[in-house]
């Protein structure tokens, strides 16, 4: 049995009885740029009062989401077929799960969409849903944009990406976001939020001789972030630069380098920085391509606590 048909069944069988699973759902915001990551916190606690164990059935997985949009169409699931390791719970105990939706459902519409976190009890035949949250999807304000070819050396060499900057406005400031993607192949490779962004600040984009990006941004009075990102959406580098009397600029060099000129180097030790959310371990998810070939991706494990 597909996932999409046994998500939607859950909607009739998660009432039933007394809850012996409790089900809890949560995002960190309710307003997201299409394509970035959209991290959803599970939390399930055993009521049961006895030792339970979460396990896949035939065709069965014993956890999965239900999406619809906001007219009530269901979202299918990119991966029809996947594996969950089960998981062991005592009597009373939680365990949180993270799960990034967006490379597992077909969220590529504007707009809103409703979301239900589903366990299947596997004992007693039963699932049990979390309340439905609900998020918005939008593409923000496009800050430049600009089409580039794949290098020679590269995997892949020949071909081109398209690379965005959006503005997208936050409850208490303005976000900078970056997208690549391959419009031939239809394939997204990021969509990164990089950070605070003044609206009175340009940010400053040059290419080096590869097509890699080189971004300067001003993220609040006096203080620069510069990034660098690799044509299929790797965070090579990022640092902090204080304006002082010589703000920093982004200069490309006869070699075709991109280097920062001016300004101070940001000391961590100084004083705390301000979270950024894109590292440089960050690893983008790129979405299926168009043949509906799967993505897999592994399930992250999960956290007991009491």
């Amino acid at each position: 049995m597909q996932l999409g048909r046994v998500i939607l069944f859950s909607l009739l069988t998660a009432t039933a009885g007394w809850t012996q699973v409790r089900v809890e759902l949560a995002f960190d915001r309710s307003l997201y740029v299409r394509y970035e990551p959209l991290i959803a916190t599970v939390s399930i606690t055993n009521m049961s009062g006895r030792e339970l164990e979460l396990s896949d059935g035939p065709g069965q997985p014993w956890f999965g989401f239900q999406i619809q949009s906001s007219d009530g169409r269901p979202v299918p699931a990119r991966v029809q077929n996947y594996e969950l390791h089960p998981a062991q719970m005592g009597p009373g105990q939680t365990l949180t799960r993270q799960m990034n939706l967006t490379p597992l459902y077909a969220m590529d519409e504007f707009g809103g969409y409703r979301v239900r976190a589903t366990v299947f009890n596997k004992p007693e035949q039963k699932f049990y849903s979390s309340s439905a949250v609900s998020f918005e999807l939008t593409d923000g304000r496009q800050v430049w944009q600009q089409k580039v070819g794949v290098p020679i050396g590269h995997p892949d060499e020949g071909s081109t990406r398209l690379v965005t900057l959006l503005a997208h406005r936050m409850p208490q400031s303005t976000a900078l976001y970056i997208r690549i993607q391959d419009e031939d192949r239809g394939r997204i490779y990021c969509t990164h939020r990089i950070g605070r962004v003044v609206n009175f600040g340009t940010p400053t984009v040059l290419l080096d001789s590869r097509n890699e990006i080189h971004l300067l941004q001003l993220q609040a009075p006096g203080s620069y972030l510069y990034s660098h990102f690799g044509l299929n959406g790797e965070v090579m580098e990022r640092q902090v630069y204080n304006s002082g009397s010589n703000p920093p600029k982004l200069q490309l060099g006869l070699d075709g380098s991109v280097a920062v000129r001016g300004g101070q180097l940001f000391d961590p030790n100084a004083a705390p920085a301000e979270k950024t959310e894109a590292t440089l371990d960050s690893r983008p998810v790129p979405l299926p391509t168009p043949s509906g070939s799967a993505v897999k991706k592994a399930s992250p494990s999960p956290s007991p606590s009491r």
